[in-house]
């Protein structure tokens, strides 16, 4: 009987054992781990530990670095690249600008001036647009219209920007001075230094930044008349008024919608810092460029069907401006820049169908001789 006990005893005591053993692995993860020798395969083992020993570490995440280097520029995309690099919209934009200058000019026509001046504009353009990235890239990468440009991308290299923009410019005034003339040339290189060195600093420093901008749009139309005639008349400043007149409805308009982006980066738009001044600026020059067409038959430099013609246009373009300036939503004020991208070409083509001086082409001088005798054998 006392063998009996013993062993019923001996019992109770190893469950005791089995019973306290597993609230220790419980409570404070005691790992009895098999001595190596019990293992035959020792590969086996040395996988199985690997596994049990990143099971138990923590997860902890990647770190990228903080920065990342230029990509090397492809070749493949480097015409598109230098495209983009140049803005090309807004190259176009300055190109059709100079040649409705040169259209209206009441001067011969010739096709060799018309097309070096329209190289020579679009080269200088790109140039001053290169350049203007090339300064704005901290800025463009925290606006969201702006960060997918080609140098905050990195598909080029600030080194390609500026090499870009150099050989550009310097073609571009070369062939506008000795393909050209000197007056235009000029013009090319003041609308250059005003761009890039008075406007793009400004955007960070004054409102003012949109009228020195507007000045720099009213001057292409200046370049064209040049271009043909050599000089500058009153039609040639009273286009360049329009354009002047035309950029504050467009860019005020524009602008409303991208406050965040601007106030994000820093600039100093009316929108973000005079949103009163920016609606009111809108709806004036709405007015004056109705009151600059009224101006152009007194110039003589178009018929009055001009003034017939381009008031519809003008009207219902201050109705837009006084929508944007009662109500400032994104509604009103995406209908005006909208509009205004339609108002200027067809104001443009309005003023040369009017033109009033027509010259189709310049006469060269055996036709002039040829002229001469016609004449002189009539009388």
């Amino acid at each position: 009987m006392s063998v009996i006990c013993q062993v019923h005893n001996l019992r109770l005591c190893r469950s005791s054992l089995k019973i306290a053993l597993n609230g220790l692995v419980g409570k404070n993860q005691v790992n009895f781990a098999t001595p190596s020798y019990f293992y035959v395969n020792q590969t086996k083992q040395n996988a199985a530990l690997e596994v049990l020993d990143a099971q138990s570490r923590p997860h902890k995440p990647k770190i990228e670095p903080a920065w990342k280097p230029t990509p090397s520029t492809d070749s493949s995309n480097l015409l598109q690249n230098y495209l983009k690099l140049s803005k090309v919209r807004l190259t176009t934009l300055v190109v059709v600008t100079t040649m409705a200058g040169y259209a209206v000019a009441p001067a011969p026509f010739e096709w060799t001036a018309f097309a070096l001046s329209i190289a020579g504009t679009g080269l200088l353009s790109g140039a001053a647009n290169a350049i203007n990235q090339f300064h704005e890239v901290p800025f463009d990468a925290q606006m969201s219209r702006t960060k997918h440009r080609v140098l905050v991308c990195g598909r080029l290299t600030p080194l390609h920007s500026m090499a870009f923009a150099c050989a550009a410019s310097l073609s571009g005034l070369g062939i506008l001075y000795y393909g050209v003339n000197g007056l235009t040339a000029t013009l090319g290189l003041t609308n250059l230094l005003l761009y890039t060195s008075v406007y793009t600093p400004l955007k960070r420093i004054s409102i003012l930044n949109t009228w020195v901008g507007s000045i720099v749009g009213a001057i292409p139309p200046l370049m064209g008349w040049a271009a043909c005639a050599n000089s500058l008349g009153a039609g040639a400043f009273l286009m360049a008024a329009l354009l002047y007149s035309w950029q504050f409805p467009h860019f005020n308009a524009l602008s409303w919608n991208l406050r965040p982006d601007y106030s994000r980066a820093g600039y100093r738009m009316m929108a973000v810092t005079h949103p009163a001044l920016c609606r009111k600026v809108a709806l004036r020059h709405t007015v004056a460029i109705q009151l600059l067409s009224t101006i152009a038959p007194l110039l003589d430099t178009t018929n009055w069907w001009f003034l017939l013609e381009c008031t519809p246009l003008n009207v219902y373009f201050i109705y837009l401006a006084y929508q944007f300036y009662k109500d400032s939503s994104s509604a009103t004020s995406r209908k005006l820049f909208r509009y205004s991208l339609i108002h200027l070409p067809l104001l443009m083509v309005l003023f040369l169908v009017n033109k009033k001086k027509w010259f189709v082409f310049k006469e060269t001088s055996e036709q002039t001789d040829n002229v001469d005798e016609v004449q002189s054998i009539i009388k």
